[in-house]
């Protein structure tokens, strides 16, 4: 680094840092919400470990009964789930809070439901997007695999059909997730009030859980 490099860079540091006496405006989270955040990525590590050991099983066993062809569908089915799945937990952070307030005063059915969805959004982005969302491509790309093996079973090299069906799974995956965080984020109060009043179906308005 040349003389005038050295200038240039410290310029540059010059410029950008904070006067003296003054703090960066922003502040880290910490005492009890840090805790309770760091308890629950615990909690979903654990959750999701188990779950989908569980769901791989059964998965499995499935796959090894049905058809290709069938287990094809379902894995599609799979992917489908994975995706609704995203698209929930990114319209359930880009919504806002203050239309549904609105509903809610008028008994709209769904409305008060939303609201803690809203208020809850770091929990369900983190269900939605990666225990459901990452569980579904496991268990297609692992479907994926058995279908291959099941229709190339007396076949010495399956690579290319492999190859074929994983880059499918794969495409699948990938676009039907892009095309639902562009379509959450343009669309993002209609689904969180459709997700709330499904939920209202199940769940009181004076529910907490």
């Amino acid at each position: 680094m040349d003389n005038q490099q050295k200038q240039n860079y410290s310029q540059l540091r010059r410029k950008f840092r904070l006067p003296e006496g003054r703090r960066v405006p922003v502040k880290k989270v910490t005492g009890r919400h840090g805790k309770q955040q760091s308890l629950w990525a615990i909690s979903v590590t654990i959750v999701s470990f188990f779950l989908s050991l569980g769901i791989l099983y059964l998965s499995t066993g499935l796959f090894e009964r049905i058809s290709p062809y069938w287990a094809f569908l379902v894995v599609l089915i799979i992917i489908l789930i994975g995706v609704l799945a995203d698209l929930i937990g990114v319209a359930v952070t880009a919504a806002e809070e203050k239309p549904f307030h609105a509903m809610a005063s008028k008994k709209y059915p769904g409305a008060r439901q939303a609201i803690k969805l809203i208020r809850n959004a770091d929990k369900v982005s983190s269900i939605c997007n990666d225990v459901i969302g990452d569980i579904c491509s496991v268990i297609s790309g692992t479907a994926g695999a058995a279908i291959v093996f099941r229709i190339f079973l007396n076949q010495v090299q399956p690579g290319w059909a492999e190859a074929a069906v994983g880059g499918l799974i794969a495409a699948l995956t990938v676009g039907g997730k892009a095309f639902a965080k562009k379509y959450g984020i343009n669309n993002s109060d209609f689904i969180v009030y459709r997700v709330g009043f499904v939920l209202s179906l199940f769940i009181p308005s004076n529910g907490k859980k």
